[in-house]
């Protein structure tokens, strides 16, 4: 029971993967991610120049500006309720009771989560990709799998938030509730906080700004639209302190390591928390 198996650990993750499959929230996540983002990308490939971009680099563009918003709160609503939902459906006492550790159970629950997540937001931008290059158009190649990376990132920043949040509460309304909460908190009401506290020149610009970076989606913002803006001219001011402290390309992969190393400590923190609390 204690000793590790990688075939349970498979197991739970294929379980998982095939639960999240037939459910609702994974086909309306599919058709925003898999559907319309692919649509917007094969209905712009061919069109004219806008400001400077042009064909998949403009649609990507686009993309980033749509995963932003959606994918948080799509990974977030729909993972913190992976462990605590078992609790609410008395799974997670039948599938303790055979031959499987919390470890196992544990992390195959990640990584099945994490494959039902990532694939539909990588797969639009192959079909974006396999479009344009038979249309004839410019492929980007070293900002679509930089962009790769910066999902990557995110989605494991945020998929180990939600197994963190789930490994302590109980109800799954209450979890949906600190999910929403967290969403809502670091979309908007951290850049709130620090432009009011920017304005009232009460802390010093470059501390303001580096708190604002270790938002992981606003490390993601700053970082993919430096993949089409090296300058980061649309930034203004925040652009030179940026800038003036580490290149662009050393961002951007500070940019993929740091959301990762974010979601691999809470997922580990959710697993010390889980194995150490009431299970059922």
């Amino acid at each position: 029971m204690n000793k590790f198996n990688m075939k349970n650990l498979w197991l739970i993750a294929f379980l998982d993967l095939k639960e999240s499959i037939r459910a609702k929230w994974f086909l309306v996540y599919s058709l925003v991610f898999g559907g319309l983002i692919a649509l917007f990308f094969i209905a712009g490939v061919t069109e004219s120049q806008v400001m400077g971009f042009s064909g998949l680099s403009r649609l990507l563009l686009m993309y980033i500006q749509i995963t932003i918003v959606i994918l948080p709160i799509f990974i977030l609503i729909t993972t913190v309720r992976s462990i605590s939902g078992d609790r609410d459906n008395h799974i997670l006492e039948y599938m303790l009771s055979v031959p499987i550790s919390l470890k196992e159970y544990y992390w195959g629950k990640v990584i099945g989560r994490f494959i039902t997540v990532y694939l539909p937001v990588i797969f639009a931008m192959i079909i974006a990709v396999v479009y344009g290059t038979f249309k004839g158009a410019d492929i980007p190649w070293t900002i679509f799998f930089l962009y790769t990376g910066l999902l990557f990132a995110l989605s494991s920043a945020f998929l180990g938030i939600a197994f963190f949040i789930s490994s302590f509460v109980k109800s799954s309304e209450v979890a949906l509730g600190i999910a929403f909460f967290i969403w809502i908190f670091l979309l908007a009401f951290i850049d709130i906080a620090l432009i009011s506290l920017m304005m009232q020149q009460r802390f010093n610009e470059e501390l303001i700004i580096g708190i604002a970076l270790m938002n992981p989606m606003e490390i993601f913002r700053v970082s993919a639209i430096s993949l089409f803006d090296p300058e980061l001219t649309v930034m203004g001011p925040v652009a030179f302190y940026i800038l003036d402290t580490i290149s662009q390309i050393w961002f951007v992969i500070l940019s993929i390591i740091y959301p990762f190393l974010i979601g691999l400590i809470f997922a580990f923190l959710g697993f010390r928390i889980f194995k150490k609390r009431d299970l059922v």
